[in-house]
């Protein structure tokens, strides 16, 4: 098995190397941080894909420049669900979540101001990858706290079942790597 995974994102390629996550499987480590080409082309065809929408929420940390990226396009703010409370947060709302590509437990939280704003609103929700869908699913819990609409689950790769959902946008498929 080589030790990269070369994939197709909106018309450009990228080596993804691969990297354990156990003995037998392994995934291509997808991080679009620096990466403004990707970043700006996949959030052009997201947009295209996506409904209607009035807010972006999207997990801290590698999808923020995608998040960024389609506000900027879109004109349309987006929140950042954080992995730790912030001094400047007011009446803070967490849920907990397991994901792929972090060890344990994590927790995300969305900023009760932040909250309001979105309330009754129609979200979109935006990730990097999806994959086991943990930390798309704590973002939907946090936004529904605030009876949001989520209008559309979105990212640029969906990563192994992941893609054989219905129920999210992506762009581009990504295996996993078993041995």
């Amino acid at each position: 098995m080589s030790d990269s995974y070369r994939i197709n994102i909106a018309g450009i390629e990228r080596d993804l190397p691969l990297c354990p996550i156990n003995e037998t499987t392994s995934i291509g480590a997808f991080i679009i941080f620096g990466d403004v080409e990707l970043t700006v082309a996949a959030a052009t065809e997201l947009l295209k894909k996506a409904p209607e929408f009035d807010y972006i929420v999207t997990p801290e940390t590698k999808s923020i420049p995608l998040a960024y990226e389609m506000s900027r396009q879109s004109g349309k703010k987006y929140f950042v669900a954080r992995k730790k409370a912030k001094l400047y947060m007011k009446n803070p709302v967490t849920v907990t979540v397991n994901s792929i590509t972090t060890k344990g437990e994590q927790t995300l939280i969305l900023d009760g101001a932040d909250g309001e704003e979105i309330r009754g609103k129609r979200v979109l929700i935006i990730d990097d990858v999806i994959s086991t869908g943990e930390s798309l699913a704590a973002v939907e819990k946090l936004v529904e706290k605030f009876d949001s609409e989520i209008v559309g689950k979105a990212a640029i790769l969906a990563e192994g079942d992941a893609a054989d959902r219905d129920d999210i946008i992506f762009l581009q498929k990504l295996p996993l790597f078993t041995k």
